[in-house]
């Protein structure tokens, strides 16, 4: 099978990419701005805005599948910067899915978000894949208008919860927080760790589990279908930071940075992947061992922060 992975760079893009290669698939990958060369993968620079550049790499590339990854990611950053999640999560997105559509391609895998969900009483959780979207913020407002133009073209939909591992941006949540612990076990920072909100209860998944769940949707996800990628436990990111601290050795006081807080923390999101397992996925990894990976990145024991919006 030949895949297209769009954001091939980024954080899920690259541990794909290896794990394609590593399946024996053959992988050809966009990336937008300066990215290290992936061995095994076919490169190109592709700006999702640009409509004939994306229509000249899918029909270049020719593949069977395209995961398209690709896209602006951070929800604080989304109330900031508004009209760019708009362009490159919607139009963008448009734009890959008619290149596809012309390429004849033969299915096509649109990363989503579990923030499209929205405010979900704790009661009605964890929440399926029935569930009415609900997006609170700019981030998932661009992701559920993305996934509407995906389903009404076939296209299959990944809704992806918390995805945590070693090559995170370190401005996510508890990527930032294992870098300042390696800063303060360095001795460049105070032995004060920085947060916004650790009451939010998340649903954190092994980012090498969500790869698994790709790549199984790429083979086999339903046209049309909606995945929920989700480890169906939820913790606190007071609890996750308690555990990496644990991990790492290293104790700080915790701090409240107003800056950090979001407009808008949603107090849980729990995900019920039940129809993803259907297909033969189960997680075979813990939070524990993303957050042990994390660190060792953090702290010099191997890997880095890549860029999570490719």
């Amino acid at each position: 099978m030949h895949l297209l992975v769009t954001g091939v760079g980024g954080f899920v893009g690259t541990r794909l990419a290896r794990r394609l290669l590593a399946c024996g698939e053959r992988v050809s990958g966009t990336a937008f701005g300066a990215t290290p060369p992936i061995d095994g993968v076919a490169l190109r620079e592709v700006d999702l805005l640009d409509a004939a550049a994306v229509a000249a790499a899918v029909r270049a590339a020719a593949p069977d599948v395209v995961v398209h990854l690709a896209g602006l990611s951070h929800v604080g950053d989304s109330w900031k910067h508004m009209a760019d999640y708009f362009r490159v999560n919607v139009l963008g997105t448009e734009n890959l899915l008619a290149a596809a559509r012309a390429a004849a391609v033969e299915r096509v895998v649109v990363a989503s978000s579990a923030e499209v969900y929205g405010l979900v009483p704790e009661a009605e959780q964890p929440i399926d894949e029935r569930r009415e979207v609900s997006p609170h913020t700019p981030y998932a407002l661009t992701k559920a208008a993305a996934e509407r133009l995906a389903l009404a073209q076939g296209a299959v939909v990944v809704r992806s919860f918390n995805l945590v591992g070693p090559g995170q941006s370190a401005r996510f949540a508890l990527p930032t927080f294992a870098a300042q612990l390696a800063a303060i076990a360095r001795g460049e920072l105070d032995e004060v760790l920085r947060v916004g909100n650790l009451s939010a209860r998340r649903d954190f998944l092994h980012v090498d589990d969500g790869v698994d769940a790709y790549r199984l949707i790429a083979e086999r996800g339903r046209p049309g279908e909606i995945y929920n990628v989700a480890s169906g436990n939820a913790v606190s990111i007071g609890e996750a930071l308690d555990r990496l601290m644990a991990i790492s050795g290293v104790r700080a006081r915790v701090e409240v940075d107003p800056a950090r807080v979001r407009e808008v923390d949603l107090p849980l999101l729990l995900g019920d992947a039940r129809r993803l397992r259907d297909l033969g996925w189960e997680p075979r990894r813990g939070l524990d061992e993303a957050l042990a990976e994390l660190w060792a990145a953090a702290s010099g024991g191997g890997g880095g922060a890549a860029r999570a919006s490719a």
